[in-house]
């Protein structure tokens, strides 16, 4: 095996790791949890669209979130419904990736996405407003890896009005995490696997 070869075979040995442990996350907190009751259905049926970004740039991360908001509407929803936009070299630190949420939401605004992609972000440190690092409800938003959640407006209306109770959700899975409790968490193994490249 040539040094080409042999750091294809370590990148794609990576990202293989990275989607095992973000799938592991939904499957085991996110829907085990029902901390999403909409996520099950679009997981069964496979329509959720799964991309790493290697590189620790924010230009570029925003490059490609932009992609794989095009890609996304290229594709029928019975095929790709939602994406995750996984990042795990870049904005470690929560605040800059909060900001950078910001950003990316304006520029998918001003590309004309307004009303047709929602975003949402998930990050390995995230915390409410007031809230302290350590309280248990920062768990509802906490991924292995930074990561960017793109959604089709029109899926999302569906769910919400298919879900009655779907303002009670934040509160419920508040809930839900404070029963479970940091050790309950814990004890899911939904982080990283292993040391970080």
């Amino acid at each position: 095996m040539n040094i080409d070869d042999a750091i294809t075979a370590r990148d794609n040995a990576y990202e293989e790791r990275v989607l095992a442990d973000t799938r592991r996350w939904l499957e085991r907190a996110v829907i085990g949890l029902n901390l999403c009751p909409f996520a099950k259905a679009v997981h069964v049926k496979q329509q959720i669209h799964y991309a790493v970004y290697h590189q620790a740039d924010e230009a570029g991360l925003l490059d490609a979130l932009m992609f794989e908001a095009a890609q996304l509407l290229a594709h029928d929803a019975a095929v790709r419904d939602t994406t995750l936009l996984i990042a795990p070299q870049a904005l470690a630190d929560f605040l800059d990736f909060n900001d950078f949420t910001g950003r990316a939401e304006r520029r998918l605004a001003r590309a004309g996405y307004d009303g047709v992609l929602q975003l949402a972000s998930f990050h390995p440190r995230f915390q409410f407003a007031g809230s302290e690092e350590g309280d248990i409800a920062n768990a509802t938003n906490r991924s292995p890896y930074p990561t960017l959640h793109l959604l089709r407006e029109d899926s999302v209306s569906q769910a919400v009005d298919a879900f009655p109770d779907a303002a009670d959700i934040f509160e419920r899975n508040i809930e839900t995490l404070e029963r479970l409790g940091p050790d309950g968490w814990v004890a899911l193994d939904v982080g990283p696997g292993g040391d970080m490249k």
